[in-house]
């Protein structure tokens, strides 16, 4: 089935079934590898893109679900305000170990920055909480966003 979907300000036209995983026509059909895969399940956040704004897990979102929604990404996240704040702090606190699920954080930071600009930390743990990061850098990650909000 055709779908066009709207992907980091840009419309791309895909020939694919319905119920295949936004992640995969992501990776696998666009070759925006950015995003990752990581449990396949929701659980872990290494999937997190925007549609429309808000943080979603792709791995479980249907392409045939996203409609004319605009779809941004990890590739996309540094041309708002929130996301090049967020991009800086992770480089200027060195936020990363492996590197992983770091672009999933960066989706979610963003978008709790957008929506509360000066985050308690309870608005951070709340607004980070589906994302896992196996190597532990939760202290580094709670002080990047801290960070990119001024606080």
């Amino acid at each position: 089935m055709a779908f066009t979907l709207k992907i980091n300000g840009t419309p791309h036209e895909v020939d694919v079934d319905g119920d295949i995983a936004l992640l995969w026509v992501l990776r696998d059909v666009l070759g925006m590898t950015g995003t990752k895969f990581g449990c396949g399940q929701s659980l872990c956040g290494a999937c997190t893109v925007h549609l429309d704004g808000q943080p979603v897990r792709s791995c479980q979102t249907p392409v045939d679900s996203v409609g004319e929604s605009a779809i941004t990404t990890i590739e996309a996240i540094g041309q708002s305000p929130q996301g090049a704040a967020v991009q800086k702090a992770w480089l200027d606190l060195e936020v990363v170990q492996c590197g992983y699920c770091q672009s999933g954080q960066i989706m979610s930071a963003t978008a709790l920055l957008r929506d509360t600009p000066k985050p308690t930390d309870g608005d951070i743990d709340a607004a980070m909480s589906g994302n896992v990061c196996r190597c532990g850098t939760y202290q580094r990650i709670r002080a990047a966003i801290k960070h990119a909000a001024g606080v």
